[in-house]
């Protein structure tokens, strides 16, 4: 039997007071009402990793974002545990620093708010595997490569 995960792209945008970026997911299926990454979502067929997570900055955000401004932070690979496909996952997570634009809501149908937030002050909840990260971040501790529900 083969095994097939879904890849996903994230954005950390980080201000100059190394405060990050979230939102508030709403209306999507998956982790309403739960703080997430400002943009993030499914690489599509014959799309660099890089390219989705550029086109879902302007798609969810309105920002442009350089290929060369991305820094990879870290790879996750994750499950649910449950044996379905979709929830077998690979997610790769880059912070930013340099944009063009002014974020905001470009799909409020799926984001309720936008908010800065210190490392050491998160709001809850968060995504758990994203809180995985920020946590990982903020302590200085996050490894190249991480799982997650295994």
């Amino acid at each position: 039997m083969s095994f097939r995960v879904v890849p996903a792209a994230y954005v950390l945008l980080t201000d100059a007071e190394g405060r990050v970026l979230l939102q508030l997911r709403q209306n999507t299926g998956y982790r309403d009402g739960h703080w997430a990454a400002a943009a993030a979502g499914h690489v599509e067929a014959g799309e660099p990793v890089q390219a989705a997570a550029c086109r879902e900055a302007a798609e969810e955000l309105g920002i442009t974002i350089d290929l060369a401004d991305l820094v990879p932070l870290t790879t996750m690979h994750r499950t649910h545990g449950n044996g379905r496909e979709i929830d077998e996952r690979v997610d790769f997570f880059f912070a930013c620093t340099r944009w063009s634009g002014e974020a905001e809501r470009r799909e409020p149908e799926k984001s309720a708010a936008l908010r800065w937030c210190a490392l050491d002050d998160l709001p809850y909840p968060v995504v758990p595997h994203e809180r995985h990260v920020l946590d990982g971040m903020r302590a200085g501790t996050l490894a190249g490569i991480v799982s997650f529900g295994f």
